[in-house]
C-alpha cells in the first residue's frame, strides 16, 4: 500500500472542488469527500473519491517535432506537454483562459519551451528539475488578484525553458 503524498492530496482535493464548482457534487457530498481525501492514508483510499470525477488534462506530444499553440485558443486547465527533441510555443497572450490558475507539465529531454503569458500573469516554475538544462522567467513570480497564474513543473534534464509576459 503507497502512502498518499503532498501532490496527491493537493490533486484529489482541487478535483473534489472543481466538481463541486462545476455542479456535480452537492455541498454534503463535497464536504464528504474532502474529508476523506484529507484523511486518506493512502493512493488507494483516495482512488474511490475521484473515481467519478473527471481528470481534465489535455496531453500533447511529440519525438522530434514542433508542438505550438498560438493565437485564440482554448487553454485548459491542465496541460501536460511531452517532448523529446522538439520545440514547444505556448503563446497564451491572446488564448480563451477561463481559470485563475493553469497547470502545465513539461518533460523535454532536449528540446526547447517557451511560453508567453498575457501583460500581467505570473508564473512559478519552481516546480521544474532540471539537470544540465535552463529556466529563464522573467515574468512576476507571485499570484496576484484578478490575474492569470500559470503554474508549471516537470523535467527537462537538458531542456530549456523561457517563461516570459506578452509585450505590449
Amino acid at each position: 500500500m503507497s502512502s498518499v503524498s503532498g501532490l496527491n492530496r493537493e490533486r484529489a482535493v482541487e478535483l473534489v472542488q472543481q466538481a463541486y464548482a462545476d455542479g456535480r457534487l452537492d455541498l454534503a457530498e463535497m464536504e464528504q469527500r474532502l474529508e476523506l481525501a484529507l484523511t486518506a492514508a493512502s493512493s488507494q483510499e483516495l482512488a474511490p473519491i475521484l473515481a467519478d470525477l473527471p481528470d481534465d488534462v489535455v496531453r500533447l506530444g511529440s519525438t522530434g517535432g514542433r508542438i505550438m499553440r498560438t493565437g485564440d485558443w482554448q487553454v485548459p486547465r491542465r496541460l501536460s506537454v511531452d517532448s523529446e527533441y522538439g520545440k514547444v510555443r505556448l503563446d497564451l497572450s491572446r488564448a480563451r483562459i477561463p481559470y485563475a490558475q493553469v497547470d502545465i507539465e513539461l518533460r523535454l529531454a532536449y528540446g526547447s519551451a517557451t511560453i508567453v503569458l498575457p501583460a500581467g500573469a505570473s508564473a512559478n516554475a519552481d516546480g521544474v528539475r532540471t539537470e544540465w538544462g535552463r529556466v529563464s522567467c522573467k515574468a512576476a513570480g507571485r499570484a496576484r488578484p484578478g490575474e492569470l497564474h500559470v503554474h508549471i513543473t516537470g523535467e527537462l534534464p537538458y531542456g530549456r525553458l523561457t517563461i516570459r509576459n506578452a509585450r505590449t
